[in-house]
């Protein structure tokens, strides 16, 4: 179970859209349409949407919503057959937010939203998740609970507070150990019979949480897992200093 827990919390981290399932707010009818995601630092989604769509108008109405997201493309099992791969249902109730952190770490990760996110009509949402439905291939079917999903962010509080200003330095100040992180753990090494590319963006940092960081390249994401949980500013300076030692390490070896 905790195998199954721990991809199915990198399923989250990586997907950067999903199906958004809502009831429809005349009939009771179900209605179903695609939503661009990030996540809170606990690993809740977040997505933006606007009252001029019909699932706004919806949740509005009825709370209760589910997230499907599908790990096709994103490194599960299953190469490009969708019902090979891993795929997982979130499933709770969705609420407005207003907390700086999710619009940051949103649009840190969706960059085009920027041109929309402060129009009247939009609004930065989150899932609070009740339960999950995780469908990793043939046999392997398990219902998760938020305990299996949710990173526990008590006692970090510090890490948090402290977290734009982390992400911030290590893009502006350490953007080549960010890329060697990518390149190692991410297992994006650039193929060296390709010639450059000046038109390819960087890979950036978009968040940090007490159990991993992510990155961002366009539309391609990244999880990093760290050694262990770290708490404060410190513990992540040890643990991204640790992380470009075993990357360097890694590649000397090759």
């Amino acid at each position: 179970m905790a195998g199954i827990a721990a991809e199915a919390r990198s399923l989250v981290r990586l997907s950067t859209k999903g199906s958004l399932a809502t009831l429809e707010a005349t009939s009771g009818a179900p209605y179903v349409s695609l939503i661009t995601l990030a996540t809170e630092a606990d690993g809740s989604p977040i997505f933006l949407i606007s009252t001029l769509a019909r699932h706004t108008r919806n949740l509005v109405a009825d709370p209760r919503a589910a997230i499907l997201l599908d790990g096709t493309g994103l490194g599960s099992p299953g190469g490009g057959d969708p019902l090979q791969g891993a795929r997982l249902t979130l499933s709770g109730r969705a609420e407005r937010t207003d907390d700086p952190a999710a619009r940051r770490r949103f649009l840190a990760r969706q960059a085009q939203a920027a041109f929309y996110a402060d129009f009247p009509d939009f609004s930065f949402w989150r899932l609070e998740i009740e339960g999950a439905h995780f469908i990793g291939g043939f046999g392997r079917i398990v219902d998760l609970s938020p305990e299996d999903l949710l990173v526990p962010v008590a006692g970090a509080e510090s890490l948090l507070e402290a977290e734009e200003g982390i992400v911030a330095h290590m893009n502006e100040d350490h953007a080549d150990a960010v890329a060697l992180y990518a390149q190692v753990f991410g297992g994006v090494a650039p193929d060296p019979a390709a010639p450059p590319n000046p038109a390819q963006p960087p890979w950036l940092m978009s968040g940090l949480d007490p159990l991993g960081c992510d990155l961002v390249r366009g539309t391609e994401a990244l999880r990093i897992d760290f050694k262990g949980r770290i708490h404060t500013p410190q513990d992540a300076r040890k643990e991204l200093v640790r992380l470009v030692d075993e990357a360097r390490a890694t590649l000397g070896s090759a």
